[in-house]
C-alpha cells in the first residue's frame, strides 16, 4: 500500500531505540525524512545507521523532553535542517524501575520523575509542535501509550497512571486540533520486547526469593501465554506499522482514537 509519505517530515521522540527507532525506520521506508529526538547522546549515530545503504535522510537531535525550552529548540532545529514537521510520533517514556504490586512496594517519591517524563514531556511536545501545524492546517500526531493505561495494570502504577493521562490528553488534543485539519491518535502496545519491558522483569526478579526467580524469557513467555490471545510477542515494528498508517492520508478519517496493538490482550465492547 502506497501511504504517500514520500518527502514528508516526521519527528520522533525516543527515536534512538525500541519503538521510536522502529517508527523512524518505517517512515524512512515510506520515503519520509526523519528527525530522531532522544536524550541519548548516540541519537545522531542511530540516525546515520538507519540511513546507511539507502537514499533516506535522518538527523539525530539530543533533547530532554522534560525541558520545555529544549523541546522548543528541537522543533526549531528540525525545521532549520529539514523543514516544518508534518508528523509527530511521541514514543519517549520511562517506568519507575520498580515492581509495583502491591503499590506499597513503591513510595510517593518514586512517582514524580515518571510523571514528569511521561506526562509533562508529552505536554511540552504537544505545545511545541501544534502551533505550526495549526498555521499550516495539516499534520498528524501519534502518541505511544500502553494497554497499562487502560486496565489499571499493577505492575508499575506510576507508569500506568501516566499512560492513562497520555490517552486522555491525546483525546483533548484531537478535539481541539480537528478544526485545524490536524489529526491526533494514540497507539497502545501490549507485550513488546524492549528495554522498558525487560526492566519490569528485572524489578520483579530482584524482589523474589532465589527459588522463585525465573529468567526473562520464562517469565515473559508464561505471561504472554496467559494474557495474549494470539500467544506471541508484539515487535516494535508491529507498533511502527500502525503508527505510520495512522500518520498517512489512508487514515484521513481517523482521529481521537486509541488503537491497541497487543495481540488481543485488551478488548473493548
Amino acid at each position: 500500500m502506497d501511504l504517500d509519505l514520500n518527502g514528508h517530515i516526521a519527528a520522533i521522540t525516543g527515536g534512538a531505540a525500541g519503538i521510536g527507532r522502529a517508527c523512524a525506520a518505517a517512515f524512512l521506508k515510506e520515503g519520509a525524512v526523519v528527525a530522531l529526538w532522544d536524550r541519548d547522546e548516540s541519537v545522531a549515530v542511530v540516525a546515520e545507521e538507519l540511513c546507511r545503504g539507502t537514499s533516506g535522510r535522518a538527523v539525530g537531535i539530543v533533547v530532554d523532553i522534560t525541558s520545555e525550552n529544549a523541546v522548543a529548540d528541537a522543533v526549531q532545529s528540525t525545521a532549520a535542517q529539514l523543514g516544518p514537521i508534518d508528523h509527530l510520533v511521541h514514543a519517549a517514556a520511562i517506568g519507575s524501575g520498580k515492581y509495583g504490586f502491591p503499590f506499597t512496594n513503591l513510595s510517593p517519591q518514586d512517582w514524580p520523575r515518571v510523571l514528569d517524563v511521561n506526562i509533562q514531556g508529552m505536554v511540552h511536545v504537544a505545545h511545541a509542535v501544534s502551533p505550526a501545524m495549526i498555521e499550516r492546517r495539516s499534520g498528524t500526531q501519534v502518541y505511544i501509550a500502553s494497554v497499562a493505561g487502560q486496565i489499571g495494570s499493577q505492575t508499575d502504577p506510576p507508569y500506568s497512571a501516566a499512560k492513562a493521562a497520555n490517552i486522555n490528553f491525546a483525546q483533548c488534543l484531537a478535539k481541539d486540533l480537528a478544526p485545524h485539519g490536524v489529526r491526533v491518535n494514540t497507539v497502545c502496545p501490549g507485550m513488546v520486547e524492549t528495554r522498558l519491558n525487560e526492566s519490569v522483569w528485572r524489578a520483579w526478579h530482584d524482589q523474589q526469593p532465589p527459588e522463585l526467580r525465573r529468567s526473562y524469557p520464562e517469565w515473559a513467555g508464561d505471561k504472554i501465554q496467559r494474557i495474549v490471545p494470539l500467544g506471541r510477542w508484539q515487535a516494535p515494528a508491529d507498533i511502527a506499522d500502525m503508527v505510520v498508517f495512522l500518520s498517512s492520508a489512508r487514515a484521513h478519517q481517523v482521529t481521537g482514537q486509541t488503537i491497541n496493538v497487543d495481540g488481543g490482550f485488551v478488548m473493548h465492547w
